[in-house]
């Protein structure tokens, strides 16, 4: 018999589809080739596996409803014929009893298992796909003093994957109270981003200790994600009325290490 025809025979007895006739030609190959019984055996096992579900007892009026219906019908049941034939083998014969379903509903259920299975594989491909590749190497910045003499200085690490900085700052003379410092993420001229007349984001406002010392994560803009945007941060003094302005000169200043 050619192999396809048996893979057929096999599933079709799996799922209880087989017509009489077949049936009794596959009882016969059973007993002639019992080696057959492992291929039988095994795609039972898949196909438990497939379907899986557990077990739900029906609420008891359905249950009750159910059995009824089932008392009042075995009169009707004619299992002369059933009787005739041969019965599976044991091992198989829990499977039979706990798929007793129509061919159709065989059909679908193993379309439905098989439209599952694509859908899995399609979303895996899809969430692999979505993966960044690696993730984007830690920028830092060490800002150096403009004024000759100055023991002021500043370090920023950006984190582009979660656009978060450490801002670092040492011996900046602290400022009276109508003034503040500001951080400026300064861009390549003409970049894609809102910038001020100076190309550049205000990033952060902050003041120093009596030490001259500050420390604070804070978050940046997206364009520390863009390579080759970033051309500079620097530190200026601004009134704290209106920082963003953007009129004092840089105290502080940096380009990428």
């Amino acid at each position: 018999m050619p192999s396809d025809q048996l893979e057929l025979l096999i599933a079709g007895y799996v799922l209880g589809d087989l017509t009489p006739e077949e049936a009794a030609e596959f009882e016969q190959l059973l007993a002639k080739y019992p080696a057959i019984a492992e291929d039988v055996a095994q795609m039972q096992t898949s196909l438990e596996r497939a379907y899986a579900p557990p077990d739900v007892p029906p609420p008891p009026h359905l249950r009750s409803a159910i059995l009824n219906q089932v008392h009042l019908a075995e009169p009707l049941l004619d299992t002369s014929s059933t009787n005739s034939l041969p019965s599976p083998p044991a091992v198989f014969t829990a499977r039979q009893q706990r798929f007793p379903w129509r061919r159709v509903f065989d059909l679908a259920a193993a379309s439905i298992i098989l439209a599952l299975g694509f859908y899995n594989y399609r979303l895996q491909q899809a969430l692999q796909t979505a993966q960044p590749s690696q993730p984007d190497a830690i920028l830092t910045y060490s800002l150096q003093p403009i004024q000759a003499g100055s023991e002021a200085s500043a370090r920023v690490v950006v984190d582009p994957n979660t656009l978060e900085a450490t801002l670092m700052v040492e011996n900046l003379p602290p400022l009276p109270p109508n003034q503040v410092y500001v951080m400026w993420t300064v861009l390549e001229p003409n970049a894609p981003f809102t910038t001020d007349d100076k190309d550049a984001i205000l990033t952060e406002v902050f003041r120093v200790d009596e030490q001259g010392n500050f420390t604070e994560t804070l978050p940046v803009p997206v364009v520390y994600r863009v390579e080759g945007v970033v051309t500079n941060v620097a530190v200026t003094i601004e009134d704290a009325a209106a920082p963003q302005l953007h009129v004092g000169a840089p105290v502080v200043i940096a380009q990428p290490l």
